[in-house]
């Protein structure tokens, strides 16, 4: 880094001293004449070893290192033709014509050649055949504009004069210019993801002068024949080089270390620009009748012509993308069928029909696809809906529409159809969905339940759409593929509690009450069990017990479960604020099979503690012992969860298929006394709970009794040396405020008295 630093001063100085030392000579010549080439000279040195150390930066990525090499091969050509055209101007005492020798002219323009090379190689990026076309028809316009403007006034005066040496000199100039007009459009119109983007900027910049330059030099040889501006420019032309060399090697942007990938450049005025100053020129050369007038006309005319075409793309490639858009808002990107949005447009459109005609709403739901996703992968899952779609689509006639409502769901508008039709249109379905789809070499049966409402003209489509939901709910409950029509009396059934339940949870109809738990020794608020609530709007607070397994059976209960853990999460992070160590020390959380099968639910709880900047020792996540059993996923979300340091809890402990090996081999750190025998404990027999604390001392285990619901349980459940418990004699389950208030309090809730459960 170091060794940059002081090739890039020692450029720039020699750059400074060539255009210090130019000034003083043009004020008065002052020493021999070769010092005013002598910075070009140690110039184009040092422009070539500091090409060469950034063409051999390993850490650029191979693409980048070819184009610097490209660059220091024409930066030697034009190094030795730079010291060509010194001795040859040198050697004259009329140096009138010596500056454009045939080595120089040979050296250069092969420099040139190779930079031009260099910058065709540059990528334009991804971009559609529309997209390269306009590319090329811009950079051609600004090619075109500058080659008319050199022609007027440099050119084609030269060529008038019968001064050979200025034509040559012109017409290199000219190609210089060009090329410099050519990398400025490269920059501006494309997109490089290996070559830094302020170093081509720098590049550009450096072309530009050493383009401009050499048109000065009547002024000059007008003070003295031995002052050439590139004896100035040049030096500086290598200075920017040497920079943009530099530049690039400091940037990650082409590098193995990250490359950044480049802004698109949708638009650019520059080619405008360009039209509009070869208008100008055409008005200046036929306002002073210039003899060069039909060329400038001719150059306006293909001008325009270029830039017509040009638009002409641009509109033809602006009405495909526009297209492409509409149908992507419109569409499902996996199977291509229509989305909601036009599922709901096309609906509308068949209910707002004139006359009164029927309409007939029939939604799909496949049963058990997550297991699919779950057990085989989600791209076989994907295969799995592509199949079930073109199937669907080849059940029904043109005017109807099959769209997929998101996930596993599906949903078909019949459009004109009586429950006749709709029936035969359902039966045609249920055939084709009968034969399993072949994905990624699994034969796939399919379990579909299908809802079906008849409505007609004028109905509501959100209305319908319940209705088609309400009894594809109580097709689940028939083995099989099965299909029903709505009727009314399904309304007042459980079955429609899955269809409230989607939108329970989007309208916050769901809450959390906290069961607090309490120290068996004082009575103290050691930590709470979150547990889930409906505010059902006709039904009034619905347990868990009556919409849970609802959940489960219509898969709801992964949804179901984030939110609880989010809103719980939420709520012991804004107790920890407001009560400090006074908060909950632990809060319990009870999860799903469905849940703990997740591929990422371990990541995910992992998010949410992040999130809300909870330890993880804090959360106890309750589970069963059927789940607990479970291979696979279950097991491989437990190990992680307790990597993290996530306690885990084995619920209801006793009610199941409860082993030694159970508790030795799942990773669990709590076991949870069920209820029943918590209350037997009065009874003559042996309690089970006594068996229970000693089994959990003697692995390990922490053991809380649940259902604890009189003095006497309490007591005993103490004396047994259990040390937590929860139930009615200490609190019902309340809201988070209310236990806000004990927790500020400082409350013991052992002085209650026995409560009889509701």
């Amino acid at each position: 880094m170091h060794g940059s630093d002081r090739l890039l001063r020692a450029s720039g100085v020699s750059a400074l001293v060539a255009t210090l030392w130019f000034a003083v000579n043009v004020v008065h010549p002052v020493g021999p004449r070769l010092l005013l080439w002598l910075p070009t000279i140690v110039g184009g040195a040092l422009l070539v070893v500091g090409l060469r150390r950034t063409a051999r930066t390993e850490t650029l990525l191979p693409a980048a290192r070819r184009f610097w090499r490209h660059l220091t091969a024409a930066a030697v050509f034009i190094a030795f033709g730079v010291a060509a055209q010194a001795v040859d101007v040198l050697s004259e005492d009329h140096p009138r014509g010596a500056q454009t020798g045939p080595v120089m002219l040979i050296m250069c323009g092969t420099g040139v050649l190779i930079i031009m090379y260099a910058l065709f190689r540059l990528p334009l990026g991804r971009r559609s055949a529309g997209e390269l076309l306009r590319v090329v028809l811009d950079a051609g316009t600004m090619m075109l504009a500058a080659a008319v403007f050199l022609w007027h006034f440099s050119t084609r005066t030269a060529l008038s004069n019968g001064d050979d040496a200025g034509f040559y000199l012109s017409l290199f100039v000219t190609m210089i210019a060009i090329l410099a007009v050519f990398a400025v459009a490269k920059f501006v119109l494309s997109s490089h993801s290996h070559i830094d983007n302020e170093a081509l900027r720098l590049l550009a910049v450096a072309m530009f002068v050493g383009a401009v330059a050499p048109l000065f030099r009547g002024t000059f040889e007008a003070v003295d024949a031995h002052l050439f501006p590139d004896m100035v420019s040049t030096p500086i032309v290598y200075y920017f080089a040497v920079l943009a060399a530099a530049r690039q090697r400091t940037t990650p942007g082409g590098t193995r270390r990250g490359v950044v990938e480049p802004r698109r450049r949708s638009f650019s005025v520059l080619p405008y620009v360009a039209v509009a100053a070869v208008d100008g020129l055409l008005i200046y050369v036929t306002a002073t009748r210039s003899s060069d007038a039909a060329v400038v006309v001719a150059s306006a005319v293909v001008l325009t012509a270029l830039v017509v075409l040009r638009q002409l793309t641009a509109f033809r490639d602006n009405s495909r993308l526009l297209a492409r858009l509409d149908h992507s808002a419109t569409h499902d990107g996996l199977t291509e069928l229509p989305n909601r949005v036009l599922f709901h447009t096309r609906l509308e459109k068949a209910l707002n029909a004139p006359g009164d005609r029927p309409v007939a709403v029939a939604l799909i739901d496949l049963d058990d696809f997550k297991e699919v996703n779950d057990t085989l992968g989600h791209e076989v899952g994907d295969l799995l809906l592509v199949g079930v779609a073109k199937r669907l689509e080849g059940c029904v006639r043109a005017e109807d529409t099959v769209a997929r409502l998101g996930g596993d769901e599906f949903v078909v508008v019949l459009d004109d159809a009586d429950p006749a039709a709709a029936d035969l249109a359902a039966e045609r379905m249920m055939n084709a969905l009968k034969q399993p789809v072949y994905a990624d070499g699994h034969e796939l049966p399919i379990r579909a339940s299908i809802g079906i409402a008849d409505g007609r003209t004028g109905d509501r489509p959100s209305v319908l759409l319940r209705h088609a939901d309400i009894a594809m709910y109580a097709a689940k409950t028939i083995p099989g593929t099965a299909c029903l029509h709505y009727d009314p009396t399904m309304a007042v059934t459980g079955n429609d509690l899955g269809s409230e339940l989607r939108g329970a949870i989007e309208d916050g109809q769901l809450f959390l009450l906290y069961q607090p738990i309490v120290s068996l020794d004082d009575g103290h608020i050691m930590g709470a069990e979150a547990l889930v609530r409906w505010a059902h709007p006709l039904r009034g607070t619905l347990a868990p017990d009556a919409f849970i397994p609802v959940a489960e059976r219509t898969g709801l209960i992964v949804q179901l479960g984030h939110w609880v853990m989010r809103t719980a999460f939420a709520q012991l992070a804004e107790w920890n604020v407001i009560h400090g160590d006074a908060a909950p020390r632990v809060l319990n959380v009870n999860v799903s099979a469905r849940d703990l099968r997740e591929p990422g639910f371990a990541e995910h709880v992992g998010t949410l503690l992040a999130e809300y900047g909870i330890d993880a020792d804090r959360v106890v996540l309750e589970i069963t012992e059927t789940m607990a059993l479970e291979p696979g996923p279950s097991v491989i979300n437990l190990l992680r969860l307790r990597r993290m340091g996530v306690r885990v809890s084995l619920d209801d402990f006793g009610t199941g298929h409860s082993t030694l090996t159970l508790l030795h081999d799942c990773p669990i750190d709590e076991i949870k006394l069920d209820r029943s025998f918590t209350q037997s404990q009065v009874d003559d027999r042996p309690p089970v709970s006594a068996a229970v604390i000693h089994l959990a001392q003697a692995l390990g285990l922490h053991a809380v009794a649940e259902g604890v619901e009189t003095a006497d349980q309490a007591e005993q459940l103490l004396s047994l040396g259990y040390v937590a418990a929860q139930g009615y004699h200490f609190a019902r389950p309340m809201p988070p405020a209310r236990l806000s208030e004990l927790l500020a309090a400082k409350t013991s809730l052992m002085p209650s008295p026995a409560v009889s459960p509701a």
